[in-house]
């Protein structure tokens, strides 16, 4: 089946942005600007609020696992959608919940939905780019993060400056995710899901070169997720950067933005695991000055080297996934996926702990900025 593949690649790139946008920009990603006024009206603890991000974290990883052994019947882009859907409307859902399980219940399935997204998303939009001999517009569908992010930001600021409750929240960025699940209808490419190369039933093991991208990947997660998870709730707790807080989140997203164009480009000149590994320790110094500097300058430093850094290392680590491998790239990607959703499980609830135990994420964040360096050590080698 092949009549919704886009004639110009740069259709389908824009399709995988409002799929990244709706999965994970707003999916994932809009827990952190809402996580503030959550913990102060319902109060919950650190640890509650960390237990809740892993939960959607844990979602992550069981989705990414589920695709490295599951045979989809029908159109990946079927199911694509379907994993939009399910993600748009878990974030809505949120705004239900009345209780811990129902809470954790409603961001698990979010998870598991916006890793299918990420991964068939990605397999689609970059094997098409790959055929089309347009690789480079993979920023442009990696880019939906962050374009994601920000919007998501700006509508929880303004719902909040007009005085509405946390769970008016969760429903602004279920309708949001749901008007670009509606855009990616008529954009996404679908094509046939490709055979298995002749005489190869089952994949083939990784690769080494792949196995210390995994791991480096997984080192990855866990170290930026923690100022990923918490930056908003750093600002709201030190009075003299609260009034940052409606803007802290859109810098991080105006930030990611363009940052996988800059990380794609640098990839291209230095190859991809130089690019990773630097922009591992760029997001290190990102993770410190969250702590170390509690300033205006240093929160905006670590908002902008956080945003401008994520996302170029999830489209990198993507892209060397699709490198690595021949035909469909889904099962590369997905084990990427699930070392990556490891780390995130671990990352919030020892920095939630950390926080209740020590009363404040400075350990945590130091602890995330050594695993980042260890990451671009293992990633360069």
């Amino acid at each position: 089946m092949t009549s919704h593949i886009p004639k110009r690649p740069h259709t389908a790139a824009l399709g995988g942005l409002f799929a990244m946008a709706a999965g994970i920009g707003i999916g994932r990603f809009i827990y952190t600007p809402i996580l503030p006024p959550m913990i102060e009206a319902l109060g919950l603890s650190k640890s509650a609020a960390g237990l809740i991000a892993s939960a959607n974290f844990f979602g992550y990883l069981c989705g990414a696992l589920l695709a490295t052994t599951a045979r989809l019947p029908g159109s990946r882009r079927t199911w694509l959608l379907a994993a939009l859907l399910t993600s748009a409307l878990s974030t809505a859902a949120m705004g239900f919940a009345t209780s811990l399980p129902s809470f954790l219940t409603f961001r698990f399935a979010g998870g598991l939905a916006s890793a299918w997204v990420l991964i068939l998303a990605s397999a689609l939009v970059l094997e098409h780019l790959a055929h089309a001999g347009r690789t480079g517009l993979a920023a442009l569908h990696f880019s939906g993060v962050g374009i994601g992010i920000t919007a998501s930001a700006i509508a929880v600021a303004a719902l909040l400056a007009a005085g509405h409750p946390w769970p008016t929240l969760w429903f602004g960025g279920g309708a949001l995710s749901l008007a670009a699940t509606l855009a990616v209808w008529p954009l996404i490419p679908n094509p046939p899901t490709p055979p298995p190369p002749p005489g190869q039933r089952a994949p083939a093991p990784p690769t080494p070169a792949l196995r210390r991208m995994i791991a480096a990947y997984g080192l990855f997660g866990f170290g930026y997720v923690i100022t990923a998870t918490f930056l908003v709730a750093i600002v709201r707790t030190t009075p003299e950067i609260r009034p940052l807080e409606p803007a802290i989140w859109v810098i991080v997203g105006l930030s990611a933005a363009p940052s996988v164009a800059f990380w794609a480009w640098l990839a291209r000149w230095r190859g991809i695991p130089a690019a990773f590994a630097l922009a591992s320790l760029v997001a290190a110094a990102g993770v410190l000055a969250s702590v170390a500097w509690p300033s205006t300058p240093g929160i905006i430093l670590a908002a902008i080297l956080t945003g401008g850094t994520f996302m170029g290392q999830v489209a990198l680590g993507l892209m060397r996934a699709r490198e690595l491998t021949t035909g469909d790239p889904s099962r590369a990607i997905a084990l990427l996926t699930g070392s990556f959703g490891l780390g995130q499980i671990i990352g919030p609830i020892f920095a939630g702990a950390a926080y209740d135990h020590f009363g404040n994420f400075f350990v945590a964040s130091v602890t995330a900025a050594a695993v980042l360096v260890i990451a671009a050590i293992l990633a360069r080698r």
